[in-house]
């Protein structure tokens, strides 16, 4: 079972969900090195045992901020040996969410600056309360994202509004988001995780090995041209058709009732 850190909340709100909360809020849940860690141990475990979980669910406590991004606090003073082997920290707790093969949604409850705005963007996609509000603001003290928010952002908003984004650091806000395609829709600050996690556990009704060849599919093809893509498709398509999970769902259709999945 996977259980709750110092920095993050863990619970199961539902069968095959989990809920992870970045849970720093006096510090409007920046990271720090130890949050990085637990992201990283979190989400490579939910790649290799999943434990019967099918969807995760991202968000913060409180109200305030999703993620404010690096701690600045804890990096105040470091040299630049220490500040870079720090960051190959936060580096690696990107690639692993991004490599988790399981569904990662966004409830992004405030605040997305710097690798806040990183980590939302790594996301499968996002669910945005209506009082989040966005930005990549590292070249206003000096960097650039380096948690993938240069590639990530203009994958999901284009290289012409990254730019715009990332080289004024300017804060951009939920409707801009949605308008942009940051993210997938905006919802009421009060019902945002409920939201979230009822798509959630849509996801997790489903197949759950046809859900992570699709997701592995679709992110794959995005970095090929389109004959690639297609032939990448049908190796993933061909690693369903052998499953329990595809007779089940066959056999429920022409039954009329609802399949019992069970991820083989």
């Amino acid at each position: 079972m996977f259980a709750s850190t110092d920095t993050l909340l863990v619970e199961t709100p539902s069968e095959h969900v989990l809920l992870v909360s970045l849970n720093r809020p006096e510090a409007s849940n920046a990271f720090n090195t130890q949050m990085a860690w637990d992201l990283i141990t979190l989400f490579e475990e939910l790649a290799i045992a999943p434990d019967g979980i099918r969807a995760v669910v991202l968000t913060g406590t409180g109200t305030k901020a999703f993620c404010a991004g690096g701690d600045l606090k804890e990096r105040n003073g470091m040299s630049d040996q220490q500040w870079q082997a720090q960051h190959l920290v936060y580096e690696r707790m990107v690639r692993a969410v991004i490599a988790c093969p399981l569904p990662s949604i966004g409830a992004i409850n405030g605040a997305a600056f710097g690798g806040g705005c990183e980590l939302a963007a790594a996301l499968d996609f996002i669910y945005v309360s209506d009082t989040a509000k966005f930005a990549q603001t590292e070249v206003k003290i000096g960097i650039i994202p380096g948690a993938g928010g240069t590639q990530t952002l203009a994958r999901a908003v284009g290289e012409k509004r990254a730019k715009e984004l990332i080289l004024t650091g300017q804060v951009f806000s939920a409707e801009q988001a949605l308008q942009w395609g940051l993210a997938n829709t905006v919802c009421p600050a009060h019902t945002l995780v409920d939201d979230t996690i009822q798509v959630a556990n849509t996801i997790a009704q489903n197949a759950p090995i046809a859900v992570r060849q699709a997701k592995q599919s679709i992110h794959k093809g995005m970095q090929m041209s389109l004959s690639d893509g297609l032939a990448f498709e049908i190796e993933a398509y061909n690693r369903t058709v052998p499953t329990d999970d595809r007779r089940e769902g066959v056999l429920a259709f022409v039954q009329k009732r609802k399949p019992t999945f069970q991820g083989k």
